[in-house]
């Protein structure tokens, strides 16, 4: 069996979906194994029927896996190549979609979206227990823990952020909120007191003038009952369906064009897979909704 079943195509031109592996964990600070998602999101794809989890097929649906960013042991040189693949897949004008990897992958992936949306109004949606907004974390400005921070240099104002699910925070991030409230927070407390359908309708409210919105999906905005292979797993998050329904709602009435899916870690997880397996149900919602576009 192959990795997305009959509706994988080797052609790029004849596809509607971009799948492009981001195979690094560098820069990940407690667990590690996101190098090994990208395969393992790959395998469990080989087993899944083109239907989403309300039995909406999308057989018609193309997809073009361009593989995994070649390796080096050079972490400037690597992240060139991550700019600059990803930047040649945004420029086939098709829906990408970014298998990390650590979350640091997608400082490179901000530099790409930064030069291919330069005209553009751009927005970003960030799903997460954590901010991601360090300037810098053990002595590193690559670190997992400041892809947001980068991308803010390179692609976006802090207007133009919203982040969900958020439950865990250093210093500088609270610091961050408070002289940036024009960035949309929805914690995860808020999701559990008021709801995950407020919390997508103040996101839709927000970027629904938007040229373009670019989703960066870390798995441990998930519950750990739900993903528990991941490096920082942290109690209280979302569950699966609700982050499920809430992509869903997004994909529908947003402009959204992109995404990255990253800190799923295979070693780390039960012996079943659930977090790999989630992560692939969740593009399988994606799946759904472009093929209605």
């Amino acid at each position: 069996m192959k990795a997305w079943r009959e509706i994988s195509t080797t052609c790029s031109n004849d596809a509607d979906v971009c799948v492009m592996g981001i195979a690094f964990d560098g820069g990940a600070s407690v667990g590690k194994g996101a190098a090994l998602a990208p395969d393992e999101i790959r395998k469990c794809s080989e087993v899944l029927p083109p239907v989403n989890s309300t039995g909406e097929f999308f057989e018609e649906l193309k997809v073009y896996d361009a593989g995994d960013v070649e390796f080096s042991l050079d972490w400037a040189a690597y992240y060139k190549a991550v700019e600059e693949e990803a930047l040649k897949l945004l420029n086939t004008g098709k829906f990408c979609i970014f298998l990390g990897g650590d979350h640091s992958v997608s400082i490179p992936l901000g530099k790409a979206l930064g030069e291919y949306y330069k005209d553009k109004k751009l927005g970003v949606i960030h799903f997460d227990s954590h901010p991601d907004l360090c300037d810098e974390y053990e002595g590193s400005k690559w670190s997992h823990a400041c892809p947001l921070k980068r991308i803010l240099e390179d692609a976006i104002e802090p207007a133009d952020l919203a982040q969900v699910g958020i439950r865990s925070y250093e210093y500088e991030e609270v610091e961050f909120y408070e002289q940036h409230p024009e960035t949309m927070v929805i914690k995860a407390y808020d999701i559990f007191r008021e709801g995950y359908e407020a919390a997508v309708e103040k996101l839709v409210e927000k970027f629904k003038e938007y040229e373009a919105v670019y989703i960066t999906l870390d798995i441990d905005v998930l519950d750990p009952a739900y993903a528990p292979g991941t490096g920082t797993p942290e109690a209280g998050g979302l569950s699966s369906r609700e982050l499920m329904y809430m992509i869903n709602r997004l994909m529908e009435e947003l402009p959204v064009k992109a995404m990255d899916i990253v800190e799923v870690s295979p070693s780390l997880d039960t012996p079943n897979q659930i977090t790999s397996w989630a992560a692939v149900k969740i593009m399988y919602e994606v799946f759904a909704q472009l093929n209605k576009r």
